[in-house]
């Protein structure tokens, strides 16, 4: 290859990396809203660095992720994140990856204050792996909350 054609592989292949590192933060959301754990899980390495912004940050399992998201999540009826704003950071086989996100918790109740949002932004680090990336790092810096801070709480 000359040297114009190479320059134009490896600009196309990272971004191709990059489109596979934001497909799967992507999923991680996505999945959460949906409730399906067996897809969260496959996000995940086996040992997740894990820091929900108390800034606490330790080592867990996904499995221990997920059952504090299922008993967080449980009682509400619909839960929306959205994510964007990525800035990547390709190093060989592993990945930084920042954005914004923003999640919605909806739960019809008695006040009809039936939302609460989060805004925040994440900072993720992935590693490659045979058919893709897995989170091994995850921490959540939280900005501000709004709405219902006891959703849960008000009744339906």
């Amino acid at each position: 290859m000359h040297g114009n054609e190479e320059s134009m592989k490896e600009a196309y292949l990272e971004t191709t990396e990059r489109e596979d590192l934001i497909e799967a933060v992507t999923r991680l959301f996505v999945s959460t809203d949906d409730r399906d754990w067996e897809r969260v899980r496959s996000c995940f390495a086996d040992r997740v660095l894990f820091d929900m912004g108390t800034g606490n940050a330790g080592y867990t399992t996904p499995e221990a992720i997920i059952a504090g998201w299922t008993e967080g999540l449980r009682s509400l009826k619909a839960i929306h994140h959205q994510v964007g704003n990525f800035l990547v950071d390709i190093r060989g086989e592993s990945a930084g990856v920042y954005c914004y996100g923003i999640a919605f918790h909806y739960l019809p109740n008695r006040t009809n204050m039936n939302t609460r949002t989060f805004v925040g932004s994440y900072d993720l680090h992935l590693r490659k792996r045979e058919g893709g990336w897995e989170i091994d790092a995850f921490t959540y810096h939280p900005k501000f909350v709004e709405g219902n801070l006891s959703l849960e709480d008000a009744g339906e």
